[in-house]
């Protein structure tokens, strides 16, 4: 990428990049951290007159993030045309704005509130259980996997009450690799790609097959209408405009299931690494699961107790933020820094970036949930499920199961990264992924922690070369 210098009616030169827009989704957290280097908190990535900009930083996600008229969001960037699947799967929260997306989340909001987050407990701890009964102490486990693949049937249950283990892993992949066909062909919108042009008719077939797994799914839930789960409540909700439309279900429905299985599951999966590779942590976390809990699935009065656990999570999301990026649209024209935006300027905003700023967190690609012990960052300065009206309305449930899985897994087995494994990861459709395999040992809990030397990128994101080596058990 080379700097192309431009003016803006003062001597001060923009702050633009020109290079290839495909650089981005090539390597996200790369490309962004090149930008920030170049220009600092707000910049542009220009290709053959066709621009992205980047804003960084708690100024300009509450700039952007809070402004709902101005920046609209818009999750996909190719919509279909208006009956089609495409159009019909791409309409859920993430794709509305204004009063449209206001009432759509006054009506599903009541699946996510406390009284219906309760409900899912159960189903969590059972879920839970039959997992961790299936694990065996002096095995090697991709723990990625296993936290993908409970979250795809822990997301099937709880949100849209599929009982069909083999229905919710085919609809769970499916969204999942519908999500990623998107992004990919998303940069066609900005460049010219005869490749993505030859792909667009995949992406169309492939939406009208998911859209039939979907509606199958509804009528499912239709022909139970006292179901508890967040997809019945959805059907039964209504105002005094009506209820969501069978078009809209199959949106919200397909966007929930997606943003919602990947998400936590990463988390889970990034949390249980960084604990193996940090000693020290675990065994205060250790400590506060012998001391607050009998051993089995925290209760609801115990959770509200395990602050250790909070601030493990909650680093964790700090340093790995599963949602790494997002973007919105100018929907008129505006100013952003140094830039008159036209309407229709693709902006990108970043949680990893914002997260790794030195000026928010001293050192902050060291894993250290101590330092939540000092700080309350604003909701603009820390935000792994978004801030302003449009924040993740799953934010809460995806708390409760990461607050509540990861204490069961951890007093009856110890996780340990295989040594001199690969731990690398990529963002890819905005979310921070495992890109190989995360082996972890599983032995039977005894307090002793050791940090094992790995391989891969994660370097790049996590500072491991101080990781205390071993902890004993405490007498």
């Amino acid at each position: 990428m080379a700097n192309l210098v431009l003016t803006h009616g003062s001597d001060e030169p923009l702050p633009i990049t020109r290079g290839r827009l495909f650089d981005f989704p090539d390597d996200p957290i790369a490309c962004m951290r090149k930008l920030k280097a170049r220009h600092g908190n707000i910049a542009a990535l220009e290709d053959e007159g066709q621009r992205v900009y980047f804003a960084f930083g708690p100024e300009f996600n509450h700039q952007i993030l809070s402004d709902g008229t101005t920046y609209h969001s818009q999750f996909f960037a190719i919509r279909g045309s208006r009956n089609s699947p495409q159009r019909r799967l791409t309409s859920g929260l993430l794709s509305m704005n204004g009063e449209q997306h206001k009432r759509q989340r006054r009506l599903v909001m009541d699946a996510f509130l406390k009284k219906a987050i309760l409900n899912y407990v159960p189903t969590i701890r059972k879920l839970t259980e039959e997992m961790v009964s299936e694990w065996k102490p002096g095995t090697e486990r991709d723990i990625n996997r296993d936290m993908t693949d409970f979250m795809l049937r822990l997301t099937s249950t709880i949100l849209f009450g599929i009982d069909d283990a083999e229905m919710a892993y085919r609809v769970g992949h499916m969204i999942d690799h519908w999500v990623h066909m998107n992004h990919e062909l998303g940069m066609g919108a900005f460049v010219a790609n005869q490749d993505i042009a030859n792909r667009y008719g995949d992406l169309l077939t492939f939406a009208g097959t998911l859209e039939s797994e979907i509606k199958a799914m509804i009528n499912q839930r239709k022909g139970n209408p006292t179901g508890r789960d967040a997809l019945s409540m959805m059907i039964s909700a209504h105002d005094s405009e009506g209820s969501i439309s069978d078009d809209e279900l199959i949106g919200q429905a397909a966007l929930m299931f997606g943003a919602a299985h990947l998400t936590t599951a990463h988390s889970l999966a990034w949390t249980l690494f960084l604990l193996a590779e940090h000693p020290s942590v675990m065994g205060e976390l250790h400590q506060e699961l012998k001391t607050k809990l009998d051993g089995g699935f925290p209760t609801a009065d115990q959770v509200d107790q395990l602050h250790c656990t909070e601030r493990v999570v909650k680093e964790s999301m700090r340093i790995l933020p599963a949602s790494s990026y997002s973007q919105r649209v100018s929907a008129v024209a505006t100013q952003l820094g140094p830039f008159a935006l036209p309407p229709s300027a693709g902006i990108v905003f970043s949680q990893f970036m914002t997260h790794h700023m030195p000026e928010l967190y001293p050192n902050p690609e060291e894993y250290r949930p101590e330092r939540w012990l000092h700080i309350n960052p604003s909701p603009y300065e820390y935000l792994p499920f978004g801030a302003g009206p449009r924040m993740c309305i799953g934010a809460p449930l995806a708390m409760l199961i990461m607050k509540t899985v990861l204490p069961t897994i951890l007093q009856r087995f110890k996780v340990t990264a295989v040594p001199m494994s690969e731990v690398s990861g990529k963002v890819i459709s905005t979310m921070l992924c495992p890109t190989s395999a995360l082996m972890m040992r599983l032995d039977e809990q005894d307090g002793r922690f050791e940090a094992q030397a790995v391989r891969g990128n994660i370097h790049e994101m996590v500072d491991l070369r101080e990781v205390p080596r071993v902890v004993r058990k405490a007498a």
